[in-house]
């Protein structure tokens, strides 16, 4: 059994969707079919081997649009009755008071939105469909009555770049639990997107850090799709409730994959790379055994990357790096941080050891969670000098990460 167990797992369940959205990298339609994704009895089976692999994960239920799919509220239920914590991710268009009190009812735990704009226009424009802004918003607000967490999700563009601290303090007047900035990978349709240039990205990821710092506490603003806002946050401010428990910027692969419609399992939403598919092996068996996989878990960067000395927080995006080069381990294009020599930090400089009471203690902690967060103590303690892990040391740990941080209702862009 690997030591690493998944605790976010994201499903795309149909291809159709009622949006045209510019930048999907599934390459969704109202035009699609229903042919090839898996059957009701397929995807309840799939849901078996998923709580059987990862005990209590985080499952996010999108696509294409999931609400087009007739039995999006049977697999939530059936989800929620094998202990996962069921999460949807939408374009917000088709919420109505009628669904929102269907998800509750199934136990689904929170919903991601998408918006791109606080110009109902230009949101209209980017999402392909004329009052859309209007039923997200409408969306959101429904939610937030039946009791239903939600936050939004942006993805940056050079239209929106501007937008980015306005949207995040409208998301907080509307109840947002999370604000999610995702930056653009180049698949699907966005492969015909203009990029946002690199040094665009490096101040956006800067004007997050300061977001996230001005509403913790309150709402939890993270940038997705950049792992170098961890460099970011580390660069400004060691100390950061941020980085206390963080494992790396990127968790494809590690703790975190996607499932296509059809079933195959890629490490991340933009990353094509196939580890392999639920119709033909058990999704344990390609968890566990897949190149691709092995290849993330123990990564051996070139270019840049490798002679980063942020490479354990950051490591930078794999699916950005594997579309601009063709290789999965190459520098990532979008950082505009250069290595300074003598810097990196070799990997196991220090052993650190637990005392019998912290390692009970650890196991008090959900089994999806339990390896991350066992990462996530052993990096804080050595960062401290500390070679011993005691019980005093991880409630100090505890305090600093409850103080600063929430975990996020869902992860994956719309």
């Amino acid at each position: 059994m690997t030591d690493f167990i998944p605790f976010l797992i994201s499903w795309n369940i149909t291809k159709r969707c009622n949006l045209r959205c510019g930048h999907c990298y599934l390459d969704a339609s109202e035009l699609e079919s229903d042919k090839g994704e898996l059957s009701t009895k397929e995807a309840l089976k799939l849901i078996d081997d998923i709580a059987f692999l990862a005990p209590g994960a985080m499952l996010i239920l999108t696509g294409g649009e999931p609400l087009t799919r007739s039995d999006l509220f049977d697999l939530a239920g059936y989800a929620t009755d094998k202990g996962l914590s069921v999460v949807l991710g939408t374009n917000g268009t088709l919420l109505t008071e009628e669904i929102v009190l269907k998800l509750k009812e199934k136990g689904v735990k929170g919903v991601g939105l998408s918006l791109d704009s606080l110009n109902p226009f230009s949101h209209d424009k980017f999402r392909g469909l004329e009052g859309a802004w209007d039923r997200t918003v409408k969306g959101a607000e429904i939610l937030n009555k039946h009791g239903i967490e939600f936050q939004f999700q942006l993805s940056v563009t050079k239209d929106n770049c501007n937008e980015v601290e306005s949207i995040v303090e409208f998301a907080y007047e509307k109840g947002a639990k999370a604000m999610n900035v995702f930056f653009l990978v180049c698949t699907g349709r966005g492969q015909e997107m203009t990029d946002i240039a690199p040094q665009q990205y490096e101040k956006a990821l800067i004007k997050l850090s300061d977001l996230d710092k001005k509403y913790a506490g309150k709402m939890m603003v993270r940038g997705r799709c950049a792992p170098h806002f961890l460099r970011v946050v580390k660069q400004r401010d060691p100390e950061s409730p941020v980085m206390k428990g963080a494992t790396s910027g990127c968790i494809a692969g590690t703790y975190y994959f996607r499932i296509t419609p059809d079933g195959d399992v890629t490490p991340c939403p933009y990353m094509s790379t196939v580890a392999g598919n639920v119709r033909k092996k058990s999704l344990s068996d390609i968890w566990q055994n897949s190149g691709v996989f092995h290849m993330l878990r123990n990564p051996s960067y070139n270019g840049r990357c490798a002679d980063c000395e942020f490479s354990d927080v950051c490591g930078g995006c794999r699916a950005r790096a594997l579309a601009a080069s063709g290789d999965l381990m190459g520098e990532d294009p979008w950082c505009e941080h250069k290595p300074e020599d003598g810097k990196k930090v070799k990997k196991a400089v220090t052993e650190v050891i637990w005392d019998e009471d912290a390692s009970e203690r650890l196991k008090n902690v959900p089994v999806f969670l339990r390896t991350m967060v066992k990462k996530g103590i052993e990096q804080y303690a050595k960062t401290k000098g500390l070679s011993r892990i005691t019980p005093e040391m991880m409630e100090e740990m505890r305090k600093r990460v409850s103080s600063g941080s929430q975990r996020p209702i869902a992860d994956g862009r719309k």
